[in-house]
C-alpha cells in the first residue's frame, strides 16, 4: 500500500472519529445556538402563552441556564433557538440532534435513561386524578369505567401498573393533550382523569365545570429533569453546574415566583434544590 494512500486513510479515520467524538458544547460554539425543546401542554412546566412565547417555570429555567453557558463556556454570541416538541417526540428530537436541551416536564427514569440522559432533578411532583363530584372518589370505585390519561408520559405507566396491581378492570382511553381530557372528563364521557399533579392543579385554576375536583390521591413520586444527548457528560456537567450556580443564587426564588407565586416549595423540592447546589 502506497504511503500517500494510506496517509489518506489515516485522514478519514481522523474525520470521522473526531465527527463521532463531537459533543454538544462543540455544537453550541460552531452554530451559536442553544436548541431547547418546549411542549405546548404541559402548563405549567412547558407551554406557549396568549402570544405565543415559550414560558414556564423549566423554561425560565433554561433560559437561566443558557445565560450561564454563556458564561461558564465563554460563549457570548450564544442564543437560544425554541423548537416545539411533543410528549410523543420529545426524546427522538434529543436522540436525531434537533434540540440540545428538552426544557418540559420530564421525569427521570432507567427506560427514559436507555434513550437520554438527564440534569440533575428540577423538580418532583407525582401522578394525581382528577375526579367528577357525582362520580368514583376513589380507585376502587373505577371498576368498569372509563378513565383519561395523556399518552406518552409516565402517569400512563403508572396508572396502568396500579390498576394491574389492585385488579381493577377500567377501560383507559389515552388523549394527545391535557385540555381534551379534561373537557371529556367535565363532559361525562370519562369518570376520571390522571396527570402530573402539578399540572392538574395548574388547570383546576380555571377548571372548565365545576363537576370535577382534584383528588388528594398521589400515585407516584416524579423527579423531573432536563433532557440532554445520552453519553455526552462535558454538556451534562456544563448543564448541571448552571443549575447548581443558579440552586445557591438570589435567581432561583425569582423563577419560582415567576410561575407559582406565593405557593412554598415544600420540603421535598427544598431538598431537590439542596442536593443540586453543589459546590466547585
Amino acid at each position: 500500500m502506497g504511503i500517500v494512500r494510506l496517509a489518506a486513510i489515516f485522514l478519514v479515520i481522523s474525520t470521522l472519529t473526531t465527527a463521532a467524538g463531537a459533543g454538544t458544547i462543540d455544537d453550541l460554539r460552531a452554530s451559536g445556538k442553544l436548541r431547547i425543546g418546549v411542549r405546548q401542554d404541559a402548563k405549567p412546566f412547558s407551554f406557549y402563552n396568549e402570544i405565543g412565547e415559550p414560558a414556564g417555570y423549566t423554561v425560565d429555567l433554561c433560559r437561566a441556564v443558557g445565560v450561564h453557558l454563556k458564561k461558564d463556556l465563554n460563549l457570548p454570541n450564544l442564543t437560544i433557538d425554541y423548537v416545539k416538541v411533543t410528549a410523543e417526540d420529545r426524546f427522538d428530537a434529543i436522540k436525531n440532534g434537533k434540540i440540545d436541551l428538552l426544557c418540559g416536564a420530564s421525569t427521570i427514569t432507567f427506560s427514559r435513561r436507555e434513550q437520554v440522559s438527564f440534569s440533575s432533578p428540577i423538580y418532583i411532583t407525582g401522578a394525581g386524578v382528577l375526579f367528577r363530584v357525582d362520580g368514583p372518589q376513589s380507585m376502587a370505585e373505577l371498576e368498569g369505567k372509563k378513565v383519561g390519561v395523556r399518552s406518552g408520559t409516565t402517569t400512563e405507566e403508572s396508572l396502568l401498573q396500579t390498576l394491574s396491581q389492585f385488579g381493577i378492570k377500567a377501560e383507559v382511553v389515552r388523549f394527545a393533550d391535557h385540555q381534551l381530557g379534561v373537557e371529556a372528563l367535565a363532559a361525562n364521557n370519562i369518570s376520571a382523569y390522571f396527570a402530573d399533579r402539578a399540572i392538574l392543579a395548574e388547570m383546576m385554576k380555571t377548571p372548565p365545570s365545576d363537576a370535577i375536583k382534584l383528588s388528594d390521591i398521589v400515585m407516584s413520586v416524579e423527579p423531573y429533569g432536563l433532557g440532554l444527548r445520552r453519553g455526552d457528560e462535558d454538556f451534562r456537567l456544563a448543564v448541571d453546574r448552571a443549575l447548581a450556580e443558579i440552586y445557591r443564587s438570589s435567581e432561583l426564588p425569582k423563577i419560582y415566583r415567576a410561575t407559582f407565586g406565593s405557593q412554598p416549595p415544600g420540603s421535598m423540592l427544598e431538598a431537590i434544590y439542596l442536593q443540586g447546589a453543589l459546590s466547585e
